[in-house]
């Protein structure tokens, strides 16, 4: 049994992290040699910070694994695109694959990691990230229930408040699912929280200390936890 322990640390005097701050804390923490896929919207900035030497394979819902940075100047081929329609580049040993494949691959089990936004995560790791509820909102659950259930683990990045500053880490989401209890891990402009048994640990915070988040969310916080990575 582990005894290893992690305590909250707090970078109250920084600046709340941008969508490229995010995305590198992300990619740092992506073990080498995964198999991931990365969502549509700013979870596709997390290509641009992996090492060239992690070994890290892309996977795209679209049908291609080997999938590099996104493509800027003359790289952009118009044929070559991610799921969110962005112009990527291919790595050495990329290949493409017929959309049913890449579902099967999704479905499968095969992926250990995808990285999705979200509009809510609930302190038990539910997600929401395909419909408000809204009567005028456009569903767009395109692959994000496949890859909620068939990923090893599913990493969120969202802003931690919405517009009218609502709290996005909730108790209990109120919007449409699109996974229960699969999120172990949520990056956000304000901190890192990781979901373990049941517990919802504060990694690190950026602009805020532990105490004004516990004021400010309606989940139970913890800053230590046995294990937790």
């Amino acid at each position: 049994m582990s005894t290893e322990a992690s305590s909250t640390v707090e970078h109250v005097g920084s600046e709340l992290l941008g969508r490229t701050e995010m995305a590198r804390l992300v990619a740092e923490d992506i073990p080498p040699g995964s198999f991931v896929n990365l969502g549509i919207g700013q979870p596709t900035l997390v290509s641009d910070y992996l090492a060239a030497d992690s070994g890290v394979v892309l996977h795209t819902e679209n049908g291609m694994l080997g999938v590099g940075p996104a493509a800027v100047g003359d790289e952009i081929d118009p044929d070559l695109i991610n799921a969110g329609k962005v112009p990527v580049t291919e790595l050495p040993g990329a290949s493409y694959f017929h959309h049913a494949d890449s579902f099967a691959m999704m479905r499968g089990g095969h992926l250990d990691f995808c990285v999705l936004g979200a509009f809510q995560v609930a302190a038990n790791g539910d997600l929401a990230n395909w419909h408000t509820g809204a009567p005028d909102a456009i569903p767009a659950v395109g692959g994000a229930m496949d890859l909620a259930t068939g990923a090893k683990d599913v990493y969120v990045m969202m802003t931690l408040f919405a517009r009218d500053g609502s709290p996005k880490l909730v108790p209990r989401c109120t919007y449409p699912l699109t996974g229960l209890a699969c999120v172990s891990r949520v990056y956000t402009d304000h901190g890192v929280f990781l979901i373990k048994d049941g517990a919802v640990v504060v990694r690190e915070t950026y602009g805020i200390s532990f105490e004004e988040l516990r004021q400010r969310l309606d989940v139970p916080l913890t800053s230590r936890l046995v294990g937790a990575g």
